[in-house]
């Protein structure tokens, strides 16, 4: 009930979590080492990496900062983490990415209304919490709070993530 609660709280905005705000051009060029990986304008093509494009801006920002702090652990970003020095920068390649058109992803037409119903409503047999309520009702997360945007994401990564989720 108490996770219920912070989760609510935090989706409202009313925890003072800061909105980062960046200059996108500036942005750009601190994200070219990105494009390998997640594409020049954050359309991942593999379904290992996330894709970053429309993401909010605040949320890249606070995972490259939990990264280079250690607060996150991801041994394959640390070191782009850590090229992205400062605040500034990392509001930067965020409002880049944030600005990027989603291009959306295929998912598979079998699991989809599963999907769509856990998404919606959770699983209260397992404690599993309705995504919606933080992620918001077509998955685009809340930048106020800092949790991610979760449409058009590859629907690999987006279980891998799940997985490291719930395990801490």
């Amino acid at each position: 009930m108490n996770k219920l609660l912070i989760s609510m709280l935090v989706s409202l905005g009313l925890t003072g979590f800061a909105h980062a705000e960046g200059d996108a051009a500036a942005g750009q060029v601190k994200a070219a080492a990105c494009a390998a990986c997640h594409g020049a304008d954050g359309n991942s093509l593999a379904p290992t990496f996330p894709k970053l494009a429309g993401q909010n801006g605040s949320y890249i920002a606070k995972q490259l900062k939990d990264i280079k702090s250690g607060a996150r652990t991801s041994p394959m970003m640390i070191a782009f983490a850590n090229m992205i020095g400062t605040d500034e920068d990392r509001a930067n390649v965020g409002a880049f990415f944030a600005s990027q058109a989603l291009k959306p992803g295929a998912s598979d037409p079998a699991l989809a209304e599963e999907g769509e119903r856990i998404y919606m409503s959770g699983l209260a047999d397992k404690g599993v919490a309705a995504c919606v309520a933080c992620h918001g009702v077509n998955g685009e997360g809340n930048d106020l709070a800092v949790f991610p945007q979760l449409r058009g994401q590859h629907a690999g990564y987006t279980e891998g993530q799940l997985k490291a989720f719930r395990g801490g």
